[in-house]
């Protein structure tokens, strides 16, 4: 029997809706622009060998985040609670789709993500202290002070991101202009069809996709949004279509600014582009800017992670402990933290874009899948999703695409994302053993 999605047995208390529309905003485009932006060009372009390749893989990540945007906005309308994809999932298909969702989001979600990010900046960082401190100390630091941020008040960690996000695209818009004004207008190579390298394109499009995740942000806090059944998915391709404007316009700074062979298989392309348009000085400046874009990124993912978690908790799939508690779900952003910071001293950046894209395109891929199955049962009244058909089956087609050249190209990076999914199963089963468990489940029933 399938089953009935509803509103959340735990509904937010209406003090708990804190977050406004610009809030929510700020809260996608701080968990978009991050790691990926600033790392995945110099890798896409060792593999395309062409920088207006490269950009037409950001313009088709855009597309299908934009798609991706749209059909989450269409589930959130119907059922605007916190916890992301465990929800959704949980609600429109079974509590163990759920769960692996949940368990997919914490270590391939957000632990690895919040990792990527702290080694992003450290990346970036690791110049301007010289060689007196081991790098995994900058990432390391950068996380726990994300965790201080949001595991003691809700509402001062909110504010400070809001600030910092503002400043963040301000100084990203004046990047770009510098580099306009100073590049000029630059030749552009024309595309060859017939040589097309279909394989590598769609390698690239699961890293850029890394880059676009944060699209479904608001989604893990949707309980906590104002007006949440207009404000969430209006938040979604809000963001999503200004942050893909933004994604070109950076990139094509990157790409045109220093020679392909600088560029091609660097992480820190952002810091070399602008050493070559303004020396040592605007090197300097970029990598101050990458890293506070990266820290936002680091911050927002703390921030929405443990929600996921603490909604599993409240319904009884993770440990009681995890719950919210106060303003915020504390023992849950200190568990983020403490895996975030065991990825990063165990694990690589390059690395860690591959599995990232490929686990979390399934997770997204079976979700709007779930809208799908939603909107057949429940008649295009309950359930309005824009393009319908076309936009849920072009995220959903060009991300298990994308995925299935992944297997091809990388396949051990794909199967440890295969493992992630399928440790969750016997996990499930043994968590819903656990004392409480039942007792939270009967409570949300």
């Amino acid at each position: 029997m399938n089953p009935t999605p509803s509103t959340s047995p735990h509904p937010a208390a209406p003090d708990r809706r804190r977050l406004g529309l610009w809030s929510a905003v700020a809260l996608v485009v701080a968990n978009m622009i991050g790691t990926g932006v600033f790392t995945t060009s110099g890798f896409a372009l060792q593999d395309l060998k062409s920088r207006e390749l490269v950009l037409l893989a950001w313009l088709v990540g855009g597309v299908v985040a934009m798609a991706g945007a749209l059909s989450y906005g269409a589930l959130a309308r119907r059922m605007p609670e916190s916890g992301g994809e465990y929800f959704f999932l949980s609600r429109t298909v079974h509590p163990l789709a759920g769960f692996l969702a949940g368990w997919v989001s914490l270590l391939a979600g957000f632990t690895a993500p919040i990792a990527a990010a702290a080694l992003g900046l450290q990346a970036y960082l690791c110049p301007l202290f010289g060689e007196g401190l081991q790098p995994e100390w900058i990432a390391t630091g950068s996380i726990a002070v994300a965790a201080l941020m949001h595991g003691l008040r809700s509402s001062r960690g909110v504010a400070l991101q809001n600030l910092a996000v503002a400043l963040k695209v301000v100084l990203i818009g004046g990047l770009v202009c510098l580099g306009a004004a100073r590049i000029g207008a630059p030749e552009v190579a024309p595309l060859a069809v017939d040589d097309f390298p279909l394989s590598a394109f769609s390698v690239s499009l699961v890293w850029i996709s890394f880059a676009y995740s944060g699209w479904n942000a608001a989604v893990y806090v949707g309980g906590e949004i104002r007006d949440s059944e207009r404000n969430l998915s209006r938040s979604l391709w809000l963001a999503t279509a200004a942050v893909t404007v933004l994604y070109l316009a950076l990139n094509a700074v990157f790409l045109y600014a220093a020679p392909m062979d600088a560029l091609a298989g660097r992480a820190e392309v952002g810091a070399i582009a602008a050493e070559a348009l303004g020396g040592t000085r605007l090197r300097n400046a970029v990598s101050i800017l990458v890293a506070l874009a990266l820290f936002t990124a680091i911050s927002s993912m703390v921030m929405i992670g443990p929600r996921v978690y603490a909604r599993m908790a409240e319904d009884g799939q993770f440990p009681r402990i995890l719950s919210t508690r106060g303003e915020t779900p504390g023992a849950a952003v200190a568990l983020q933290a403490v895996l975030a910071v065991a990825v990063v001293w165990l694990s690589g950046l390059r690395e860690l874009l591959g599995l990232i894209g490929f686990t979390l395109g399934l997770s997204a891929a079976a979700t709007v899948i779930s809208l799908i199955a939603l909107r057949q049962r429940e008649g295009a009244g309950r359930v309005p999703v824009p393009g319908y058909p076309w936009l849920p089956a072009l995220f959903v087609a060009a991300t298990l695409c994308s995925s299935a050249f992944l297997v091809v190209r990388a396949p051990d990076e794909a199967l440890k994302g295969l493992l992630i999914v399928l440790t969750g199963v016997p996990l499930y089963f043994v968590l819903r053993k656990t004392p409480g468990a039942a007792d939270a489940r009967e409570s949300g029933t």
